[in-house]
């Protein structure tokens, strides 16, 4: 395994920033395809560069996911997101959205969601997770092996493509499937990530409904800051996912 190190909030810092500064990260780290604030990413333009999230990009108090906004700003979000058909597969490749990213300190980006997600994880000298505890927020799944876990992209790459990215350039995309400060990656049960596949909200949804407030912010605040697409039966999913928010 070689040697365990514990990695301070600040190196995880220190990555993050490198992330953005050009190092981005990428995307979903399972079979599925199940699978950056204040600076909203424009169609078709560079990686979006932000600072909204806290410094050692952890979520915010209540929240399992970094970047996440009200409930009220979610539901301004999701009324302006353009309606539209989903855009054709033509052309698509997982390649396309280059991920795992390199991180900085030997560590690519599954391996800075895993730390972020997961408590008391001890990496060893190559970053990878040795050990450690994770629950998966779709369905309550307590794991205490990294290899249970994948790492899901809330607005799946396919799904990406059919609304928008199949006319980005390699750098947006690349930012898409490594974008640590928005609530675009998270740490998830194998099993629910799978399951999850690239469907949207109108699909598939996490068997806990537990999670249907955070899910319906995340996906919404994602999708809004890229610029992507929506179906009517996914804004009318996802506003059904918001109504489950406290008052």
């Amino acid at each position: 395994m070689g040697r365990q190190i514990r990695v301070p909030g600040v190196v995880l810092a220190a990555s993050l920033l490198l992330g953005l500064a050009g190092c981005s990260g990428v995307g979903g780290g399972g079979v599925g395809d199940g699978k950056t604030p204040p600076g909203e990413a424009k169609p078709g333009g560079s990686a979006p560069v932000s600072s909204a999230s806290p410094a050692d990009g952890k979520p915010a108090s209540g929240d399992v996911l970094p970047g996440m906004v009200s409930t009220a700003a979610a539901r301004t979000q999701l009324a302006a997101l353009k309606v539209a058909p989903p855009g054709t597969m033509s052309g698509y490749s997982r390649d396309k959205f280059t991920h795992w990213a390199e991180q900085g300190d030997k560590c690519d980006t599954r391996e800075v969601v895993l730390q972020r997600d997961g408590k008391g994880v001890a990496r060893d000298a190559e970053c990878k997770a040795v050990s450690g505890t994770w629950k998966s927020l779709y369905d309550g799944v307590v794991a205490t092996e990294a290899s249970k876990m994948d790492i899901d992209h809330m607005v799946p790459l396919a799904e990406g493509w059919r609304s928008g990215a199949a006319g980005w350039d390699a750098a947006k995309r690349k930012a898409f499937a490594n974008d640590l400060t928005r609530p675009q990656l998270l740490a998830v049960s194998a099993s629910s990530n799978r399951s999850k596949g690239d469907q949207s909200p109108d699909l598939w949804q996490p068997p806990s409904k537990d999670a249907w407030c955070q899910y319906g912010r995340a996906w919404t605040t994602v999708k809004s800051a890229y610029g992507l697409t929506a179906t009517e039966p996914e804004k009318k999913m996802l506003s059904g996912m918001l109504d489950t928010c406290p008052a």
